[in-house]
């Protein structure tokens, strides 16, 4: 991506030590980590249930899935509530619902159907509740604090998805998978009473843009498809969500296939499980090298080159090399994802100020819908090509999104912000917020 119009304030580098210093901030990615954990500890025992109660590849899959899948309808359908509602409120009762979708799974013995279909629910409602968090955030950082924290957000959700799998895999082989999802389920518990306790209450208006009924304007729904629309609509906001949804989705296809990868190459048990883990290792890697390291222009500057670092390892995999090998791709793959880093700030500059909220819903569940697309894409092209073959067409299509971002613009002028308000192009400016009163 090339350098943008920079501010003097933008070329400050903020450290972590900053991001930290904020006691709301600390109090969110605390409270987050710890239900990233309790989300790969349920999604995982909740496939083993399945598992043991089919027998059957695909409902386990299925199981692992959906809670995926309907976020981008949830998003579409119920994402201005994000921007209408109480943050506090939101975010309590999103860790609330989970817990309880827990407790029932827990609890509660049902057709599998209605399983999957507690969980759909949940997590069609999803993007309301992170749309919300992520919304806070986005008002009490500035600047390259802002990146950093999206930055602090990526490694704790690395780490907590490890410790989430290798807790899960513990808990279940002592406790049984009921138990390990009653255990989710305090951990969603502990993040809603942290929460309604230390969060300061906030109406909307207190966090930038004006209070709305949600009622009101034809209601939520009308409301969110509109708010959608408009964000779609903005060639630069759809841009910016594409770059940071397509490399992701395909390198999830080319991750879904490692488990049949390894067992077509007959690696010894067990192996499967330390490939998948050089991905999020590469991730953590990355995002505390460049998130750390480097001033802002250099990060934005490097977008392209790391998207391209983050699909060409996978071409090795043609060549069908053995674990070594293998486990140094994922690792330079896993790297790579933090180009989403030099996205932010543009990203964040692009949106309309009462429509945050939301933007950042449809952000992460079109990310989490994509994902859970692209397995089910790049397994089928296995059955016809070999699994080497597909992660390699994986990493070759991830590598071409670069070639598409080198098509935006030319290096001597900025990227543009639309201007919601007049439908014209405005060039970037620092994003203006103030913290709230506590």
């Amino acid at each position: 991506m090339t350098p943008t119009a920079e501010p003097a304030q933008d070329i400050h580098r903020a450290t972590y030590r900053e991001v930290l210093a904020e006691p709301r901030i600390r109090l969110l990615f605390s409270t987050r980590t710890v239900a990233i954990t309790g989300d790969a500890l349920r999604i995982s025992t909740f496939s083993v249930l399945v598992f043991a109660a089919t027998g059957s590849a695909l409902w386990s899959a299925l199981a692992f899935g959906i809670g995926f899948l309907p976020q981008l309808f949830g998003s579409l359908l119920l994402g201005s509530l994000a921007d209408r509602l109480p943050p506090r409120a939101l975010i309590v009762g999103g860790y609330a619902l989970e817990c309880a979708a827990a407790l029932l799974l827990a609890l509660v013995r049902m057709p599998i159907a209605a399983s999957l279909g507690v969980v759909a629910l949940v997590a069609l409602a999803t993007p309301v509740f992170s749309g919300a968090s992520s919304r806070l955030v986005a008002q009490w950082l500035e600047g390259d604090a802002y990146v950093l924290g999206r930055s602090l957000n990526n490694i704790a959700a690395s780490g907590a998805q490890l410790f989430g799998l290798a807790l899960g895999g513990a808990v279940v082989a002592v406790f049984g998978p009921h138990r390990a999802l009653a255990v989710s389920a305090a951990l969603y518990l502990g993040c809603a009473l942290a929460i309604r306790i230390r969060l300061p209450r906030l109406q909307p208006g207190e966090i930038g843009g004006a209070a709305a009924d949600p009622r009101g304007d034809g209601g939520a729904v009308r409301a969110s498809l509109r708010g959608a629309g408009l964000l779609l609509r903005g060639r630069t906001v759809r841009r910016l969500m594409l770059a940071q949804w397509l490399p992701c989705a395909f390198v999830a296809g080319a991750e879904g296939l490692i488990v049949a990868y390894a067992g077509g190459r007959h690696f010894a048990p067990g192996w499967y499980a330390v490939l998948m883990g050089c991905l999020p290792v590469g991730m953590l890697v990355g995002d505390l090298l460049v998130g750390r390291f480097l001033r802002p222009p250099t990060r934005e500057r490097l977008v392209v080159p790391l998207i391209v670092l983050m699909g060409l390892p996978l071409v090795g995999f043609a060549a069908e090399p053995g674990v070594g090998v293998s486990s140094c791709l994922l690792l330079f793959c896993g790297f790579g994802f933090a180009y989403g880093l030099g996205l932010q700030r543009p990203f964040l500059d692009a949106l309309p100020h009462d429509g945050q909220g939301q933007a950042f819903g449809l952000l992460g569940s079109g990310s989490m819908t994509l994902q859970g697309v692209g397995p089910a894409c790049f397994g089928s092209v296995a059955a016809g090509i070999g699994t080497g073959g597909a992660i390699a067409l994986a990493g070759c299509a991830a590598a071409l999104t670069a070639g598409w971002m080198l098509t935006w613009h030319t290096p001597t002028s900025p990227v543009p912000v639309p201007d919601h308000s007049t439908g014209s192009e405005r060039h970037p400016k620092q994003h203006a917020c103030s913290s709230p009163p506590q």
